[in-house]
């Protein structure tokens, strides 16, 4: 897995429009054998961790649960996920586009939408990251061929620099509210489109974005890794903006364990990526 210890070049011209809009696409950002291997490893993975949690019937489930199985952090019990989540080449791109020169690993988490699966509400991911800095950067990619049928994002073009959109957790009310809100704003709404597998989307912490249903007949797999620059604190506690909520504290919990509010965000199970260090 040589080629994972190798950053690559993202163009101006893409920096530039993750700057202004919040998201990108790359393409072919794995090679057909490197996504190949990629999905192999993430799927045994999350067949080995689906059979250790309790399965609930879709029509069970809120409209959340009925949006994707989503399964966390892979790569701290997966060995061979971790080669992936971990590598350079996938950190280099998060790098260059938050303009620095090292990254440190959120989560992972694959994002497995059923033949059937519900929309996936307007929400904004960093309303849930207990951390000081707007410099947070999401990779989504397909593990296989995707049509926008099957469930691809749409994003708010421009929130990104809006920042904080107001106390609004993911369900059928941000749906409504934030949906409503990018009609009023004027934020254009923008869907990348049919994907191949390997290709990605990147978006910025604060930009709003949501995915619609699978209307396929077929199980839709994709890959999320989510990176922040090194260095970020955890937001103090108390926080004169009234800041934390339970999304917050529970992230707290779970990814910073090892740490507490006001520290340096280097914890265990956010690990160091250093893509341009040629050691």
């Amino acid at each position: 897995m040589s080629q994972l210890l190798t950053p690559i070049e993202v163009s101006p011209t893409l920096i530039e429009q993750f700057k202004r809009d919040g998201h990108v696409r790359i393409d072919q950002l794995l090679t057909e054998q490197e996504v190949g291997e990629f999905r192999a490893v993430v799927n045994a993975a999350v067949a080995d961790r689906r059979t250790k949690i309790e399965q609930i019937p879709l029509e069970e489930r809120d409209t959340y649960g009925k949006a994707f199985l989503q399964i966390m952090n892979l790569w701290e019990e997966y060995q061979a996920v971790a080669h992936w989540v971990l590598s350079k080449k996938l950190a280099s791109v998060a790098a260059q586009l938050l303009e620095v020169d090292k990254v440190r690993v959120y989560h992972d988490q694959a994002l497995y939408k059923e033949a059937g699966g519900g929309i996936t509400p307007w929400h904004q991911d960093q309303y849930y990251w207990p951390l000081e800095t707007n410099k947070f950067v999401t990779m989504w990619m397909p593990l296989m061929d995707v049509t926008q049928l099957m469930g691809t994002l749409d994003f708010a073009s421009g929130t990104g620099n809006v920042g904080y959109l107001g106390d609004i957790p993911i369900s059928d009310e941000s749906e409504a509210i934030l949906g409503q809100m990018c009609k009023e704003r004027g934020f254009e709404i923008v869907n990348h489109g049919d994907m191949s597998a390997g290709d990605a989307t990147f978006h910025s912490g604060w930009c709003l974005h949501s995915a619609s249903n699978n209307a396929s007949s077929v199980l839709r797999e994709a890959m999320t890794i989510i990176w922040f620059e090194d260095g970020a604190r955890i937001i103090d506690d108390p926080d004169p903006q009234q800041r934390w909520n339970k999304g917050r504290r529970d992230d707290m919990q779970r990814w910073l364990p090892d740490r507490s509010p006001g520290q340096v965000a280097d914890g265990r199970l956010t690990p160091l990526i250093s893509p341009f260090d040629p050691n």
